[in-house]
């Protein structure tokens, strides 16, 4: 039997706008992942913190706020300090094209945009976690 995949959605920053982290959230779980949901509010240390305690496979980030260049490079800087650099962090919300490649650099595999279908972001999770955490 396959390890359940263990996904941490996580809201950082001030954004306080939840709505599609918790609809995400819920389909993965649907999908047979072990979902851990951060809340609203969190700073690039309290995620990275959970994502290690918690020995997560994946952690989506949500940001709607446009604090996105600062938040997300920051978990990823956090993660791999703190030994979870195998860790396969994926961002979603609203995110300007003109800084994905910025994103990419940083660490954050793919952005998901609002609208985008919920079974092709479960799909890239399974197509892509274990290629991360053990290669």
């Amino acid at each position: 039997m396959e390890e359940k995949i263990r996904v941490l959605v996580a809201k950082p920053g001030l954004d306080g706008h939840d709505r599609g982290a918790k609809v995400l959230a819920r389909a993965l779980m649907e999908a047979g992942m072990e979902v851990i949901y951060s809340g609203i509010r969190r700073t690039p240390e309290q995620i990275a913190e959970v994502a290690v305690q918690e020995d997560v496979d994946v952690v989506m980030l949500s940001c709607l706020s446009g604090a996105h260049n600062t938040l997300f490079p920051r978990v990823v800087d956090l993660l791999r300090q703190k030994g979870g650099g195998d860790i396969l962090v994926l961002g979603g919300g609203i995110i300007p094209e003109d800084d994905m490649p910025f994103l990419k650099e940083h660490g954050i595999q793919e952005v998901f945009y609002p609208g985008a279908p919920i079974k092709a972001t479960i799909q890239y999770v399974r197509d892509n976690v274990h290629k991360e955490k053990h290669s």
